[in-house]
């Protein structure tokens, strides 16, 4: 069966930056399970994986468009620490939800100075290549819930 809209999709991988740097990986542990056509992985890897079938293997770089987005300085502020009431020690590294226009984003505190607290809104990736080693290990048609819910149900399932 090739892996098409609807499908429940099974991967191994092991995702590298441009230096070669491991930062991810399926090895040795359970593979990646995704509902194919619901926005559950980075849209590069989805089309790349598009038509793929059961023991396919292959490499692939994803460009940051198609990963997690391009590196924008737009997504850095200062905030006053009044931004943060209720949090007693706040630290560099620190992620916190944030409410925007188009629903949630993460947020990462990367400067304390004094009450001005420098927020980054960009995906902790944002402006990297990810270079994939993937290997199609299942492929079957998802249930009806688990494609009204938009993601795979039972063993495997990153909810």
């Amino acid at each position: 069966m090739q892996i098409a809209n609807n499908t429940a999709v099974s991967i191994h991988y092991v995702l590298t930056n441009d230096k070669g740097e491991e930062i991810d990986s399926t090895d040795g542990g359970e593979p990646l399970v995704y509902l194919h056509g619901h926005n559950n992985i980075v849209s590069g890897l989805e089309k790349a994986l598009h038509n793929r079938e059961v023991g396919d293997k292959f490499t692939i770089r994803i460009e940051p468009a198609e990963a997690y987005g391009e590196f924008s300085d737009d997504m850095i502020q200062v905030v006053s620490r009044e931004m943060f009431d209720g949090i007693d020690q706040l630290e560099i590294g620190m992620q916190f939800h944030a409410a925007v226009n188009s629903g949630s984003s993460v947020i990462t505190v990367t400067k304390i100075d004094g009450d001005d607290i420098t927020i980054d809104g960009n995906h902790p990736m944002a402006g990297q290549a990810l270079n994939f080693e993937i290997e199609v290990v299942n492929v079957r048609l998802a249930t009806k819930e688990e494609v009204t819910h938009g993601h795979i149900h039972g063993a495997g399932c990153h909810h």
